[in-house]
């Protein structure tokens, strides 16, 4: 990971943040650990206050001549940071499973997912930016889109790559500048990485500001006046904080929160192909992503052969260190998480909940865990978990899936399994959800679609495809006339 070709050689970063060149932070800096191992990674420049206000000066001032650059040009820098990540994917992935505790394969598709984006966001740049009005007078009426100016992102732990250049990359496609705050677990593949990617990849100087900070750097961002936009993602409990300051200095928000995403398993489904779907939607990544199976409703003719495979399957997927590469699962991101999950499974049991497997930890390796017999109330059905628990309600009727499914102030994902596509419909037509998947569980993203929930789950707002002119420009009224009236005044 420190060779002289390395895109991530730490002799770059080290102590750093990004302003378009590497500097010291005025917050100081902030050492971050392997999840698996405890081991120090290294340590990134501390963004306070007075480091996002000189990025928000910087990024505004930089932003109209971005926006007004050659189209071509700029979506040249976006292939060419596409094809950093091909060049130096092992390295990259290499960072991503010991910074987040993820196996291979999870940060191998987080590259694959980062680079789509990238192509995405140059396929923008020749994209229709407007309209053509209709008009009563002798006039030319015009509706475009035109940036926003300067966009922050807020980007979370459990997948910082895809999470932040989900945002970064349309924003800066549609001529913003764009001030980022990876979270503090995880500034490499959060932050340094994107950095570097654009940095080689040409993109002007003060377009893009990279600063790993705490609450304050947030806080700042949601304040500051040449900051106009706020595109967070995370937990519902700090969106909400978000939102409410951010709003409070009348910025246009896209908040993409937690959520109770259900997985409903009808009674004609294949038991094998179910347990499967089950498995991997609870426990792919810990647990620990926003569209995780949260609620498993199973049909009660199938319940039990369900069960049983699953268990079956809990009790052999391997738990460790996933540099080992013989690991199904890898570590909870810290302490403080684990000790959350082994609470809101521990309190479901004592509130009637069966446990059949896991329900235990060493370290920061929390054991594959299914639980039977929960219902609403118990906080595996209420709760977002962020952990690699399968919490399995049995129902009778379709009728009481929708109800139990519908029984949340926000769901993000929503899957069913079942080879009678008429009733998955008449159930989907009926739950609320910000996507939905028939014949698959519900972690399911691409860059081409539209991705966001409603409720506590978000705001609305979207990322993907077509969704992303909606987020990241306003519309700006254009009228020409060959020349101007002669009014009576």
């Amino acid at each position: 990971m420190t060779n002289d070709k390395a895109l991530l050689r730490p002799s770059i970063w080290q102590d750093l943040i990004f302003n378009g060149d590497w500097v010291a932070a005025h917050g100081g800096r902030h050492s971050f650990l392997e999840p698996a191992t405890g081991a120090a990674l290294g340590s990134v420049g501390l963004a306070d206050a007075e480091d996002v206000a000189s990025a928000a000066t910087a990024a505004r001032a930089a932003q109209a001549a971005w926006a007004a650059s050659d189209y071509k040009e700029r979506a040249a820098i976006f292939r060419r940071a596409a094809a950093a990540i091909v060049e130096h994917h092992d390295e990259l992935a290499t960072w991503i499973v010991r910074e987040t505790g993820a196996i291979r394969p999870k940060a191998d598709l987080e590259l694959r997912e980062a680079g789509a984006h990238l192509q995405e966001a140059a396929a923008m740049l020749t994209q229709p930016k407007g309209q053509l009005l209709a008009s009563a007078s002798d006039q030319m009426s015009i509706a475009r889109r035109v940036p926003h100016g300067v966009v922050g992102v807020i980007s979370p732990f459990n997948f910082p790559l895809i999470l932040s250049i989900r945002s970064i990359a349309p924003a800066l496609a549609t001529g913003n500048a764009v001030v980022h705050k990876p979270d503090l677990q995880t500034p490499i593949s959060g932050g340094v990485l994107i950095a570097r990617i654009f940095e080689v990849a040409g993109l002007p100087k003060g377009v893009l500001h990279v600063l790993p900070g705490a609450a304050e750097a947030g806080q700042a961002m949601c304040s500051h006046p040449d900051i106009a936009m706020i595109a967070f993602t995370g937990s519902t409990a700090v969106g909400r904080a978000i939102g409410e300051l951010a709003g409070r200095n009348l910025k246009k928000m896209s908040l993409e929160l937690g959520g109770k995403n259900s997985l409903i398993i009808l009674d004609d489904a294949d038991p094998d192909i179910a347990a499967a779907n089950v498995a991997w939607g609870a426990y792919l990544h810990q647990g620990q992503i926003c569209m995780a199976s949260g609620r498993i409703l199973l049909q009660r003719g199938i319940a039990d052969a369900v069960i049983e495979r699953l268990v079956a399957k809990a009790t052999h997927l391997p738990v460790g260190d996933p540099m080992s590469g013989s690991v199904a699962l890898g570590p909870l991101i810290n302490p403080r998480q684990v000790q959350r999950v082994h609470a809101i499974v521990h309190d479901s049991v004592a509130a009637g909940a069966t446990l059949l497997a896991g329900g235990s930890y060493q370290n920061q390796f929390y054991q594959p865990t299914v639980l039977t017999g929960v219902a609403p109330g118990m906080r595996c059905f209420e709760e977002e978990l962020f952990g690699p628990v399968a919490s399995i309600t049995v129902f009778d009727t379709d009728e009481e899936a929708i109800a139990l499914a519908s029984a949340t102030s926000g769901c993000l994902a929503l899957g069913v399994i079942t080879p009678t596509l008429g009733r998955a419909m008449r159930i989907v037509d009926r739950v609320p959800a910000g996507h939905v998947h028939i014949n698959d569980q519900t972690v399911l993203a691409e860059a081409h679609a539209p991705f966001g929930g409603g409720g506590t789950s978000g705001n609305g707002g979207r990322h993907g495809g077509t969704s992303d002119w909606d987020e990241f420009t306003q519309w700006q009224w254009l009228t020409l006339k060959t020349e101007a009236p002669r009014y009576p005044f």
